[in-house]
């Protein structure tokens, strides 16, 4: 089992996940989603980083 660097990483990311799925209309559940197709989740995953860069761009924004 990994060794996370930073506590509540994990659990932080999973409800990101699971707010951009909801974003995008994806019905995702916790734990398996196997049901997904791989362009529901390269979605998912996209969404993620967008807002990501999103974040990123607004904070150094306002230095």
């Amino acid at each position: 089992m990994a060794k996370h660097v930073v506590p509540g990483a994990k659990d932080a990311l999973d409800r990101f996940k699971m707010e951009s799925a909801g974003e995008l209309g994806i019905n995702l559940k916790n734990g398996y989603n196997g049901d997904l197709t791989s362009k529901q989740a390269g979605s998912i995953g996209g969404q993620m980083v967008k807002k990501m860069i999103e974040s990123y761009e607004n904070s150094i924004k306002t230095r």
